[in-house]
This record gives structure tokens, C-alpha cells and sequence, in this order.
């Protein structure tokens, strides 16, 4: 089972993430963020990932941010080595009237670019920018290639809820263990 773990305690926050790269897309998650704690478990369900997140701090900002850190150093950790893993993935979701985009490539390198269109500044308890610095916290932590385009939709509601499926589709694609590939998936032999 491939499985990352990582506790993180600051003075802000006390945070706690697991997952199960292998997993049936159970999740247990309680940010004290009702939005971010959906997003997430619509992560979890699509990707099929098991995933705990237990979270609590000080402010909204905090909490997230601190919570994509540990999200993307679980993933590194549940990876390993990345022998024998597809490496890039990506999905096209679409949500009543929003259709999202996201590619991306377990490269090593963490990067995120997004157009993510939000008109309201509030995703009911959830700040729109957050999104946007969560997605990218999470993919300099988990140091991966990130995309993500908003191609139409009214409703900042489903754009973002699409982003986080399509989210755990495009991972549940890189992290698949291929078995045509034989130990590291790059030409240059190293991730």
C-alpha cells in the first residue's frame, strides 16, 4: 500500500493528513472549513484515495495553506521512489455549468498555473482565493506540474467543486502503477 502520513503543528495550526494512494475513496475530513472539507472528500472520492485530514488553527488562511503543505508532502512521501507510475495524468470534468481542466505530471518540480475565474470572493465559508493559493501550496509541496483551467461555468460553487474532482481523476491517473514501465518513468532515469 502506498501510503503518506504527515503531522504539522505550528503556531497556527495543528494539522494531521493520510493517504492511501491505493485506497476506495473514503475520506474523513474536518478542517473546521465546510467547504474545504467538501472539496476535499470529492478529491478523495473521485481519485479513489483513502484520505484523513484533521485540521484546526487560528484563521482560514492558515488552516488551508497548512493543510495543502501536508497534502502535498503525503503524496511525496506515498510515492516513493515513483518506479513503475504513469507519472502524468489529466481530466475534463464537467458540473452542470461548469467544465474544468486539469493537467498534470509528477515531474519532481512543483509548479501550478490556474485561470480560475471565480466572480464571488466567498465560496460559502471558504475565501475563492484560497483555492487558487491551496492548489498551488499543494503542488510546490507535493512537487508537481499543476494545471488548472475554468473553460466555462457560471457557478463558482461547481467551478470549484469540478477543480478538485478533476483534481483527484488527473492524480488517480499519474499515481496508476503501469506495468509496462520499468523503474523510473523519465528518460534522464531520475524524478
Amino acid at each position: 500500500m502506498r501510503i503518506g502520513k504527515i503531522s504539522r503543528k505550528t503556531k497556527e495550526t495543528d494539522v494531521y493528513v493520510r493517504i492511501n494512494l491505493d485506497g476506495s475513496g473514503k475520506s474523513n475530513v474536518f478542517t473546521h472549513i465546510k467547504f474545504l472539507d467538501h472539496l476535499l472528500s470529492g478529491f478523495a472520492k473521485h481519485g479513489c484515495f483513502d484520505l484523513t485530514v484533521k485540521a484546526s488553527g487560528d484563521l482560514e488562511h492558515h488552516i488551508a495553506e497548512d493543510v495543502a503543505i501536508a497534502l502535498g508532502l503525503a503524496l511525496e512521501k506515498a510515492l516513493g521512489k515513483k518506479e513503475g507510475i504513469r507519472r502524468m495524468g489529466d481530466a475534463i470534468v464537467p458540473m452542470d455549468d461548469a467544465l474544468v481542466l486539469v493537467a498534470l505530471d509528477l515531474s519532481g518540480r512543483g509548479f501550478a498555473e490556474s485561470d480560475l475565474k471565480f466572480k464571488k470572493r466567498k465560496l460559502d465559508d471558504l475565501s475563492a482565493d484560497m483555492v487558487d493559493h491551496f492548489l498551488n501550496t499543494f503542488a510546490i509541496n507535493g512537487r508537481l506540474n499543476l494545471h488548472v483551467g475554468v473553460l466555462r461555468g457560471r457557478n463558482d460553487h461547481h467551478k470549484a467543486e469540478a477543480i478538485f474532482k478533476a483534481l483527484g481523476i488527473s492524480l488517480a491517473e499519474a499515481v496508476k502503477r503501469e506495468p509496462r514501465m520499468t523503474g523510473i518513468p523519465s528518460t534522464k532515469g531520475v524524478i
